[in-house]
Formats: structure tokens, sequence, C-alpha cells
């Protein structure tokens, strides 16, 4: 291991060397978390969670336009997980981003490789960066700008288990393929995207052979700045099938805000993603999926919806508003929100499923060094209890503190040394 990182430093130093443009810096991330009814109800018995978790991050960047190349190895852990005295981490380390680049032309750029894809408000394809553990995709993307407002994104992916001779079923949680196409137009202030998804999942028959459905979210993102005046305004649909049932499904969102003065902003909107009742006799599916979007951002800081769980289930209308204060070092928000299952939970129970309210602040210690923390309380009904299970009496609450190191451990350009 110790030859290993004394090779890997060798690299560095030579490879700077040489390298018309070279950075590399470092992310570390320990964050604090108190779960007493995170992403479900608790009941009385049940005792709350307490933990802190960690990202530490290596990111190096070389540029020699038109070449640019990104290598970033993360390892993601909990304090603990591992005794002191360790041979090794239980969480080795991973690769988050690698992917080569390259300017074909002023108008065209050609990357390929493990890279983050984050369009619009990361509704539906984002980094996912509040997750320790991030979201990449291994695709191949394909850019062109034929003007200064304009761009067109094609990707695509294609994944397999391993190297092999034969074909063998693809069981990891993920997609087997995907395609996409994303379109941004931009005029003064106003910007207007547009967004083609296909995702193919592969699941085994009845037979038990394999078979790959195919998704398709489609739809179109609208952002505008007036001043004090701003928002955005998204509306997407599903089709095509998900373990061979048929998906048709929608969502829309309006998010507005207005500047009360320099230090002061006052927002409010809400998000429909439709909903399959539990009591339906169909096999259609008529939920919503946001598939690949930081979900966190949005429908509370909870996570109770679309965080790795109310999949395929009654879908969700959340109502919210938002208060913010913001300065040069610092900023603090306070968030509530209202939800209600779209479609129909079951006899004898109504739509509406809580309130959640967030609390957030940030303080930017140094351009390089910020500490944040939060509190969220969810009240809860019979409802949610029906969708959770839990207690809705019990007091369901969540607290987290994170420091955010960010150093650039140096810069290596020519251009600045003449």
């Amino acid at each position: 291991m110790k030859r290993s990182l004394l090779l890997f430093a060798a690299f560095i130093a030579s490879f700077s060397s040489l390298a018309q443009n070279f950075e590399a810096g470092l992310q570390l991330r320990p964050r604090y978390e108190f779960r007493n009814g995170f992403k479900t109800l608790l009941t009385e018995n049940d005792d709350p969670a307490s933990y802190i978790s960690q990202r530490s991050r290596l990111i190096l960047g070389y540029d020699d336009n038109p070449l640019q190349v990104k290598f970033s190895l993360q390892s993601i852990g909990v304090w603990g997980d591992a005794p002191t005295m360790r041979l090794e981490d239980n969480n080795a380390l991973s690769v988050f981003e690698a992917y080569g680049q390259y300017q074909v032309s002023p108008q065209f750029m050609l990357r390929v490789g493990r890279q983050v894809l984050s369009y619009d408000n990361q509704r539906i394809l984002g980094e996912v960066d509040w997750a320790q553990q991030g979201q990449s995709h291994d695709a191949a993307l394909l850019s062109w700008l034929p003007a200064l407002n304009q761009r067109l994104d094609v990707g695509a992916a294609y994944n397999a288990p391993a190297e092999t001779v034969t074909r063998i079923p693809y069981n990891i949680n993920s997609y087997k393929n995907m395609q996409f196409a994303w379109y941004h137009l931009d005029v003064n202030n106003v910007g207007f995207s547009l967004l083609f998804l296909n995702t193919g999942y592969e699941h085994n028959t009845a037979g038990g052979s394999p078979e790959v459905d195919y998704l398709q979210t489609y739809g179109a993102f609208h952002k505008f700045d007036s001043g004090n005046f701003f928002g955005n305004v998204g509306a997407y649909g599903q089709t095509g099938e998900r373990n061979d049932r048929e998906v048709a499904a929608w969502y829309a969102g309006l998010n507005l805000g207005y500047k009360l003065n320099t230090a002061w902003t006052l927002g409010m909107g809400g998000e429909y993603f439709s909903g399959t009742d539990r009591n339906q006799t169909s096999e259609d599916v008529f939920s919503f999926t946001p598939l690949f979007g930081t979900n966190h951002g949005f429908n509370g800081l909870m996570d109770y919806f679309f965080v790795g769980n109310h999949q395929n289930d009654v879908g969700l209308l959340d109502f919210y508003g938002k208060l913010s204060w913001k300065s040069p070092k610092a900023e603090f928000f306070i968030a509530p929100h209202l939800f209600s299952s779209a479609a129909e939970i079951g006899e004898g129970y109504d739509k509406f499923l809580g309130t959640e309210v967030d609390l957030v602040g940030l303080y930017k210690v140094r351009k390089d060094f910020t500490v944040g923390f939060g509190y969220s309380q969810m009240f809860g009904t019979e409802s949610l209890e029906a969708l959770k299970g839990g207690d809705k009496d019990t007091t369901q609450n969540w607290a987290w503190v994170m420091l955010s190191f960010s150093p650039k451990l140096f810069q290596y350009s020519p251009e600045k040394l003449q």
C-alpha cells in the first residue's frame, strides 16, 4: 500500500511538470446526523440513530486545450465502521469521475467516461451531491453549441456486470442502457430546456430469460429572472414499460421567488407527481419517478419521498414556502411543506399526509471551509402512518451538522508563470 502511494505521488509530480494546466484538490466532508424519524415514522419503542459519515475525495484535472481529463477518487464511510488498528477500511476507494474530453471544434465537444450528468434544476438528472457518494454515470456525451445562447447535449450509456464471453443477467440496481437528448436556449434572462430520456431496465421474464423494458421521460423546463422576481416551471411525462407493466405518469412543478431586499428573499411553489391508487385493479403504473434527480433538495429534507423510497406508490402533492436570508459569508432559510397524496391511499384515509418544517444555516469560514447545520421536524397524519408505518404521535425529527473542507492542493499553469 505504501509503495502504491509513493508511486502515485511520483506520478503526480512528474505529470505536473509536463502538463499544460494541472490542478489537484481535496474535499473532506464529515457530517453528523441525528435521525429520529428520518425517511420513515418511528414508534415510541424505536431508538433514534446517530452517526458521523465522511466523504474523502481527491480531484485531479488536466487541461491542454483542446484536450481535458478529469479523475476523482473517493472513499465514503462512517466513523467507527472499522477498528482503530485497521488493516483496511470497510469501504474501499471508488472512482467518482474519470473522463476524457476533446473539443473537436468550437461548436462540438466529446466527453467519454464516468461523469456527472446535471441539467436545469436537477429534477430529472442531477449530481445528488448531498449523498456522500454522489451520482455519476459511465457514458458518452456529445455537446453541440451552434451559438452562445444554445446548446444540445446527446448522451448514451450501455452497462454490463462484468467482462464475459456469453451474455449474463444484469442484476445491478441500475439501468441496462440509457440515451438522452437535452436542448437549452437562453434569451436575455429567460431559459428554455427540452429533455428526452430513454432508460432500459433489465428483468427476468416468467420463463427466466432476461428482457429489457424501456421507460421514456420527456418534458420541458423554463426559468426566468426579471429583476426582483424570479422562478422556474417544469413539466414531464413518462411512458413505456417497467417490469412488464405499462407506465403512464406525469409531473409538474412551479417555483417562484421575490427578493425583498439585498438580504431577504421570499419564495413559494408546488410539485405534483401522479400516483397509483393502492386499491386499483389495473396492472398499469401511474406513478411518476424522478429517476436520477437530486431528490433530497425537493419535497422536504427528511427524505420521506423519492429518496430511495415512495416509488410506484400514490404520488405526491407538495405545497411549500421559503424565507431565506443571505450575506456574503452566511445564509439561512426556513421552509414549511404541506404534503398530500395524488392518488387514493385506501378507504377511510384522507389524502393529507402531514407537514414538515426545515431550517438550514450555512457559514463560510473561508473560501475552502464551510460549516452547515440543519433541523427538520415532521408532523405526520394517519395517512402517512398507512404509507410508512410507525407512530405519528411520536416526535419525528432530524438534525445535522456538516463541515466541508475543499482546499486546492496546487495548480500548475505555464501561462501564469510567464
